[in-house]
């Protein structure tokens, strides 16, 4: 039985709801619903979220719980896998770097069976109080302007606003207004001026680590969106969170097949940039990057993940009959990222001795 595998979330809504819901795939409006989680029952808002997949036949949900709780229920629409953001985030925490907890589930919608989703843990104030990390502000990374440049990366122009690209989520006093100094003077300012600007306001060592991760798993979308940014309540120094994955592990973010060389060793975006400038964070990161081949990014680490993360997955994708990808196509993605790893590993060690 699926529940033996994944838990079960039950929806029913008011039927002209949800058919709005669903005719307008980028309406930014929630609706209410009534959630069953095993045998309790909550008030809940429900509405479709996504970038490109809101136009997709099998929409993925944002839901609100009435404790306060957030959850996306993420299609997954292009991931013949299913396991990419999980297995991303999963590495991310391996790392020690706080990334959304996952777990599958199968949704059914007023008694429709809308097959497997992956249930994902919002960033929000629940996710630094479950972890007990003090923090400041939270801003989400919504589109490719969220490169920490000047330039608008369409019109390559001036941009009109130091902010475009973000959505600020929490805010406990100047922000925005913090936000747009870091970048200001994170362009205007080099040599040693740059590097304890830099040591001052950015966590470096966990910068770099994301950074790692990002590059390693191959999320090419990764740097100048999908990330959330947020301040430590003590240090004031900016840390990053990863978001939104399913392009990773040899796949694009429309499922393609883009091989191992799509993301370079150093990634995209200005504040990566920037801190390459300085020598000793080129060390670190090429240390932390040596060290992850060696010890984390490895079949021993990584293997045992897939495997339980597929074998849970199985009896569910063989009976859904909503997803894109074929059951074959599932089950050969174990395979397919093994490859990965092992192609990405040798890709990565060989740009390591060419990086000075």
């Amino acid at each position: 039985m699926l529940t033996e595998t994944m838990p079960v979330r039950s929806i029913t809504m008011n039927e002209s709801d949800l058919h709005e819901l669903r005719r307008d795939g980028w309406s930014k409006s929630f609706k209410h619903a009534k959630l069953k989680i095993g045998d309790k029952f909550h008030t809940a808002l429900i509405g479709i979220r996504g970038g490109h997949t809101r136009n997709y036949p099998k929409k993925s949900f944002e839901i609100r719980l009435d404790n306060g709780m957030t959850y996306h229920w993420n299609a997954e629409y292009d991931d013949p896998s299913m396991m990419r953001n999980a297995l991303s985030f999963a590495f991310f925490n391996q790392i020690h770097v706080p990334a959304p907890i996952t777990n599958p589930i199968w949704l059914s919608i007023n008694g429709v069976q809308e097959g497997v989703y992956l249930e994902i843990e919002a960033v929000n104030d629940h996710f630094f109080r479950k972890r007990g990390i003090g923090y400041r502000s939270l801003i989400y990374a919504v589109h490719d302007n969220a490169d920490f440049s000047l330039i608008d990366p369409d019109s390559k122009a001036s941009k009109t606003s130091l902010f475009n690209g973000y959505e600020l989520v929490i805010d406990k006093g100047d922000t925005k207004k913090r936000l747009i100094s870091f970048i200001r003077h994170l362009n205007g300012l080099s040599g040693k001026e740059l590097s304890s600007f830099i040591a001052r306001r950015l966590d470096i060592k966990q910068y770099l680590l994301w950074l790692a991760g990002a590059v390693l798993t191959g999320n090419y979308d990764g740097f100048d969106q999908n990330y959330a940014l947020y301040e430590r309540a003590v240090s004031k120094r900016y840390r990053i969170i990863p978001w939104d994955y399913e392009g990773t592990w040899g796949r694009n973010c429309y499922g393609n097949v883009c091989g191992n060389n799509l993301v370079r060793l150093e990634g995209y975006n200005t504040l990566t940039e920037k801190l390459f400038t300085i020598n000793s964070c080129r060390s670190s990161y090429a240390a932390i990057m040596k060290r992850l081949i060696a010890e984390e990014f490895t079949h021993e680490k990584l293997d045992p993940l897939i495997d339980l993360m597929h074998r849970r997955l199985t009896p569910a994708i063989r009976n859904d009959y909503t997803r894109k990808a074929s059951y074959d196509s599932f089950l050969a993605e174990p395979a397919f990222i093994r490859t990965y790893i092992d192609d990405r590993r040798e890709m990565l060690r060989e740009a390591l001795l060419q990086w000075k």
